[in-house]
């Protein structure tokens, strides 16, 4: 297998299983969303793995609040070789021109990852209910797909640490019922629209052992802002359980989601 040819289709993705995924894109709930086992072609999934910075690596930017507990890294110099191929390929024409037959708009890649690349969490880790941002800060993009790929070899599903899509309460304008609950397991993809009351999240800590990480890779795409496009500028979370009681949680959702002061809140 060549892993240098970025515009190979078959180096990294197994287009048979995207492709049989596709029907299921239209009607899917609470939104648009595909799950897709076995996403990478295996070879390349088993590297990105082995290339995954250790938990303790200084290139992480640490994220620890009671709305997440995780760590992100999306600087290119800082990826493995075969990781930084995926992500070019990711980003390339012949990928992002198969995406934009489920979306019928013309998508961009966002090729600085804002707020993409490679994110981790270990046991406790979370990240509360949340819509993500709708417009880019630095293209002024409407953001509308979001790509997640599920890199811990052997998960297992009592570690918890699912994904899960939680459909839209229109009368408390929030998040309502858990629709669907995704186990990240090895070289899992999951793709959906943002655009849509995307709620979704990992609220519950992970149980995990002390020495394994949740780990995935996240790349998004983005489009010209459609008419009633949400202007939402970050993203913006739901308390969780006791935490809608915590006057201090509150405070903290309305800071990070306003794009003047949610620099202040996590210091960048």
């Amino acid at each position: 297998m060549d892993l240098h040819r970025a515009d190979s289709s078959t180096s990294f993705v197994s287009y048979e299983n995207f492709d049989a995924y596709l029907s299921e894109w239209k009607s899917s709930r609470p939104f648009n969303h595909l799950v897709l086992s076995d996403f990478l072609n295996p070879d390349v999934a088993k590297k990105i793995a082995a290339e995954f910075p250790s938990y303790d690596s200084n290139a992480w930017k640490v994220y620890s609040n009671p709305l997440e507990e995780k760590k992100l890294i999306n600087d290119w110099d800082k990826f493995g070789s075969t990781t930084y191929q995926l992500f070019q390929f990711l980003n390339s024409p012949q990928f992002v021109g198969r995406l934009q037959s489920l979306t019928g708009d013309s998508l961009s890649p966002d090729y600085g990852l804002n707020g993409g690349g490679l994110h981790t969490h270990r046991r406790a880790g979370k990240l509360n209910v949340h819509l993500d941002y709708s417009i880019h800060p630095k293209l002024q993009l409407e953001r509308r797909l979001n790509l997640l790929i599920y890199l811990t070899p052997e998960w297992q599903s009592d570690w918890g640490g699912a994904l899960g899509l939680w459909e839209q309460n229109e009368r408390q304008d929030g998040p309502g019922q858990l629709v669907q609950s995704i186990v990240p397991y090895f070289n899992t993809a999951v793709l959906f629209d943002t655009t849509q009351n995307s709620w979704h999240g990992l609220p519950e800590p992970i149980k995990c052992p002390e020495d394994v990480s949740r780990n995935s890779l996240a790349v998004y795409y983005l489009c010209v802002p459609r008419d009633g496009a949400n202007s939402r500028g970050k993203a913006l979370f739901a308390a969780y359980g006791d935490q809608a009681q915590d006057p201090n949680v509150l405070e903290l959702i309305q800071r990070r989601a306003d794009v003047h002061q949610s620099r202040f809140v996590y210091g960048d």
